[in-house]
């Protein structure tokens, strides 16, 4: 093999596989609240001779020789995370070592708690996330309920919105050692001086994973929870727009706790050119631009959530604070796997998602829907007015479907392919991302550019 191949030489199977990719993301609506569109500069990181390097251990702390570059790219990022987010370095530590987020998590509770401490996150149907403590009745799914004990708190069913006097009735009665806010399909922000008087009473640490909305917090667009808690976690792909990657922020006296636990408790070398990634991508947090784009995520997401409304639809808490909303379909009759199905052949790209009320996460009553890719394409409050219409097409051609069909999901996927106002919709779809720019790689160069 020539070491010097490009990809379309050396694997010309797997490089048609990403050029498709390059036009379902050109030619599509991004909708998935927890994906984005990342830039060029990160992409030149994740492709670099970064990725060759083991580095275990921290700068000036390496288990292996070598290290004088990658300690300066991984300092650069530790001082560029703590900038971003305003923190003084003598207060606040920072790892930026994290694979991802569930990592991320885990490794706070490995540093924090012993086997069968106590936790307690928002409930996963209310929007929580699987690693605050997730279980059903019947199977305990994510490993923070395996080795942790957990009592999920819960939304108010009447608001759509967290029910801050029975979590601290709750807190009181259980004890948890850490209390944790953030979620990962709530669409408002936090009362986070609320949550430090409850976690305080009852002498739990208090920790914050704002995976889904850190840029936003960044820019000043949402309430900061760095003045009220001892952790907080983060992603940094998704309203950042970097690479998939993940930070722990702790508070200087956890420093290390924190760091032990990310290594050697849980992890090996890290990921360093994801962490260059990460850095060139905090750099960008601190411009004008970048916060005029969390500014316009915002707006967008209301635009959308309000013509939504309009259109006779039910949002969990009636509408949005971020960037993101919580589509109940309950009221059309209507699951949300069918409607993911739908929108997935007309190239608009949304996720199933647990509504409140809902007992089962596998056939999930709503969707959840995000404004920060499409953002990051240059759409503002009128065009996302445009992808309201498209999903109410797509909802309405998803109830003939199932009047047709009846109940059954086979029965309903079988009848998409051949329908022809699916294709209708998704030539619509395409004709209108492709006005929009898309960061990150070339359009001109790519080998598919039309509909298949």
């Amino acid at each position: 093999m020539e070491w010097d191949q490009s990809l379309e030489q050396a694997d010309p199977e797997l490089f048609d596989i990403i050029e498709h990719e390059k036009c379902r993301q050109w030619g599509g609506i991004e909708l998935i609240a927890s994906e984005n569109f990342t830039s060029r500069a990160v992409m030149d990181c994740l492709g670099s001779c970064l990725t060759n390097k083991y580095s275990e251990g921290l700068p000036g702390k390496r288990y292996y020789g070598g290290n004088e570059y990658i300690d300066q790219v991984e300092s650069l990022c530790q001082r560029r995370a703590l900038a971003a987010f305003n923190l003084d370095a003598q207060a606040w530590g920072v790892n930026v070592q994290p694979y991802s987020g569930s990592p991320a998590n885990f490794e706070v509770y490995t540093a924090l708690l012993n086997p069968h401490d106590r936790i307690m996150g928002l409930a996963l149907p209310s929007g929580g996330h699987l690693t605050h403590g997730y279980y059903t009745a019947k199977k305990k799914l994510s490993a923070s309920s395996i080795f942790f004990e957990s009592l999920p708190y819960q939304l108010d069913m009447a608001t759509g919105r967290i029910d801050y006097d029975a979590l601290e009735t709750q807190a009181k009665l259980f004890l948890p050692k850490i209390l944790i806010c953030g979620a990962s399909a709530y669409p408002r922000d936090y009362d986070y001086a609320r949550l430090r008087k409850i976690a305080t009473d009852i002498g739990a640490y208090l920790m914050a994973d704002i995976a889904h909305f850190s840029g936003l917090v960044s820019s000043n667009v949402l309430s900061n929870p760095f003045e009220y808690c001892d952790v907080v976690t983060t992603t940094t792909h998704k309203t950042m727009r970097g690479p998939r990657s993940a930070i722990i922020f702790f508070k200087k006296e956890l420093e290390d706790r924190i760091n032990g636990a990310v290594f050697p408790a849980l992890q090996g070398g890290p990921h360093n050119n994801n962490i260059a990634g990460v850095a060139t991508q905090l750099r960008e947090l601190a411009t004008e631009e970048y916060k005029e784009y969390a500014r316009q995520v915002v707006k967008n997401s209301r635009a959308l959530a309000d013509e939504l409304i309009s259109l006779g639809y039910t949002l969990v808490s009636n509408g949005t604070d971020n960037h993101l909303m919580l589509w109940d379909l309950r009221p059309q009759g209507l699951t949300g796997n069918k409607f993911e199905k739908v929108c997935d052949a007309v190239r608009i790209t949304l996720n199933k998602n647990s509504v409140p009320g809902d007992t089962s996460a596998l056939t999930p009553g709503g969707v959840r829907v995000g404004t920060p890719a499409m953002t990051t394409r240059g759409l503002n409050e009128d065009n996302f007015k445009t992808v309201a219409h498209f999903l109410h097409r797509a909802i309405q051609i998803s109830l003939e479907i199932q009047e047709a069909t009846g109940k059954k999901l086979n029965d309903f996927l079988a009848a998409i392919p051949e329908n022809e106002k699916i294709k209708a919709l998704k030539q619509e779809v395409f004709e209108f991302s492709t006005q929009f720019r898309i960061p990150g790689f070339s359009t001109e160069n790519m080998r598919y550019k039309s509909l298949e």
